[in-house]
Formats: structure tokens, sequence, C-alpha cells
């Protein structure tokens, strides 16, 4: 192992010890340093992000028994506390260092790696590759392995992004999860210049990244999320808002939009297929309203849609938000920003919604 200084040998970092409400989040400070191994580097972390996943997971969401809203999910716990998976599928491993988000320094590398990288300001791409594996056999930092949401973390080399930007810390620490998740979704949908496209849930950290993605496509805009977020959605590309409750058939009419963007679902989801064109790509990455969905094969197969979910990305998703912050096209939209001793008020924060955009954790 080569290293820029001598690592201290224990870190502060949050622990998820079980699945629960926030006192399954423990903020140590006498955590072991983790080394790197052949082909990974050690990255000093200086800021990362709170996520829907950080909480779908500790609350247990992707548990089948969950039928029901994000917010509703500590059903999740109470009834399947020894098989909720994590956001990988696989069941959840404890204590975990949560984080799918971590912009820092390479600190150090292990065999194998260039020992030039040292110093390197960094962001981690979050879908990690299986050396051998299957393509969608993956996994996910700060799910499947410890992610960002400590002082220090260590991941496989190719996955330590090298940005080059004037942003802060806490503003390339939003980009990550959501933006590339966002951007995944139009990419699989393979969105256009000029085409209308819905995005539901707009507001949240995916929905604010791909109203600013989409924008930056060209698209014609169509946020939907509660009237008080409207405005912000405006300034950052959307072209027309929608209320959240609102009945988008009659507000939009059938047939009217080439591409829906939905991190939603939920109850009102039949009318998103509805508002499709013929030939038009549905794509999902969420369910806040809910995973259980009514779907009428004859809507589908009738109008020639295509429906995609999207969680595994191609390297080049990644690569294009990096190179959007490069050429100074792209500012993560940064909301608010927590000490990572306080990752409870901010998850609590998160899940009241009151915002615009993402959280950022700064790192002591």
């Amino acid at each position: 192992m080569a290293a820029a200084a001598l690592l201290p040998e224990r870190m502060h970092g949050v622990l998820l010890t079980g699945f629960g409400g926030p006192e399954q989040l423990q903020y140590r400070e006498d955590l072991p340093v983790p080394l790197p191994r052949a082909g990974e580097v050690l990255i000093r972390v200086s800021a990362s992000s709170v996520n829907n996943t950080d909480i779908n997971t500790r609350v247990g969401w992707y548990s089948k028994t969950v039928d029901g809203p994000t917010q509703h999910a500590s059903v999740g716990f109470d009834t399947d506390r020894d098989s909720a998976p994590s956001w990988g599928g696989a069941a959840m491993q404890f204590p975990r260092i949560q984080g799918a988000d971590c912009c820092g320094h390479i600190a150090a590398v292990g065999a194998g790696v260039d020992s030039a990288r040292i110093g390197q300001r960094v962001l981690v791409r979050p879908v990690l590759r299986k050396p051998g594996a299957a393509p969608y056999d993956l996994d996910y930092f700060g799910s499947e392995c410890d992610g960002g949401f400590a002082q220090y973390t260590r991941v496989p080399a190719s996955a330590a992004m090298a940005v080059q930007s004037a942003l802060s810390d806490a503003e390339l620490a939003c980009l990550p999860c959501a933006y590339s998740t966002a951007e995944n979704l139009l990419t699989r949908a393979s969105v256009q210049a000029g085409e209308r496209v819905l995005i539901t849930g707009a507001s949240g950290g995916v929905g604010s990244a791909a109203v600013q993605l989409a924008h930056l496509r060209g698209a014609q805009v169509i946020a939907q999320a509660d009237a008080s977020k409207h405005a912000v959605l405006g300034t950052i590309g959307a072209t027309h808002t929608l209320g959240r409750d609102v009945d988008i058939v009659q507000a939009l009419g059938k047939e009217s939009v080439a591409v829906v963007i939905d991190l939603v679902g939920g109850p009102a989801w039949p009318n998103l297929l509805e508002v499709l064109q013929r030939g038009g790509r549905y794509a999902t990455a969420g369910a806040i309203a809910g995973p259980m969905v009514t779907l009428d094969l004859r809507t589908l197969y009738l109008k020639d849609l295509q429906l995609l979910g999207c969680t595994w990305q191609e390297d080049a998703v990644f690569e294009q938000l990096l190179g959007y912050v490069a050429r100074g096209r792209l500012t993560p939209l940064l909301a608010q920003t927590f000490d990572l001793r306080d990752i409870a008020q901010a998850q609590a924060a998160f899940v009241a919604k009151r915002f615009v955009g993402k959280i950022a954790l700064k790192i002591p």
C-alpha cells in the first residue's frame, strides 16, 4: 500500500446497526480505518449526501412485505426483520456504513494502482462492477459494501472518478447517486431534444436532477411536484409545472407526452400510461407513493409502449455527468447541509420534503 501520509488507525463514521428508526444510526469515533486492497484506493471523504436508498434500507422498505409509500415503511422492519434485502437485492448485512455518495481525495492506493493518484480529487461511481460477474450482478456503494458516511472509505480504483471542478465538495457530493440515476433514466428512455417529458416527484433529489438534465438535452420538461416547489423548478429547466395531486390526463390530455420519468408510482400510476403517446417510453427508478400499481396490459401493447426499470448503468452515464460538470454546464442543486453527526436530523429534513434538490453531509 502506498499512502500520502501516515494514516490514522481510527475514524469517525455512522454505523447502521439494524432495521428500524433513526436510533439504529450510531455516530462513532472509534471505527477502524479500512486499508485498500489490491486494485483499490482509500479515499479521505470530504462530503456525502442523503438519498432515498439510505432511508429505504434502514426501514426495510425493499422487503416484499412492504406495499405502501416509503414514509409508511416501518412495517418492513416490524414484520420482516430477518429477510429484508439491501438495495442490490441480497440479504442486508449489519453493521453497515451507508452513504451512496462520496466526494473526497485519494489518501492511499493498494497494490497495482498508480501511486500518482494519491491526492486526486474524486467522486465515487456508486454502481460497482464485480470482476468476472454478469452485467447486472452489481454491488452498490453504501449498501453491499461500506460507503461514504465516514472519514475514510475504500473502493475499486475504477470506481474513483477524477473530477475537475470549482464546485464545493458538498455540491459535488450531491451528484453521484441522484444525478447518475436521473441521467440513466433519460439515457435508457432515449430522451431527445424537443420531446415533451413528464417528470413525477420533480422536487426530490433524482427528480430535480432529471429536470436539469432533461433541460440540458433540449427537452420540454413538465415537472410534477407540490405547488410550493414550482417556482424553483422553473428556474432549473421546467417549462411547465403540475400540482402533485392533479389529474394529469385532464391537465395534459391523452397521448400528449413522449416520455414519462416516474419516481412516484402509487395509485395514480395508470394515468401515466394514458398521457404517453403511442410508442412512448416510461422509465422508473422509484416508487415513493407505493410500489404496487395496476397495469392494463391492453394499454401497454395496443399503444406499443416501452416500460423501463432503471438501476443498472452503463459507465458512459457517469462519464457524461463528469463532462457536464467539467464544462460548467451542471451545478448540483444543494438545498441544505448538515454535519455527519447530525445525520438523524438530516434524514428527518429529507423525509419532510420541504426543499428542492439535495441535502449534503459534511464529514469531519
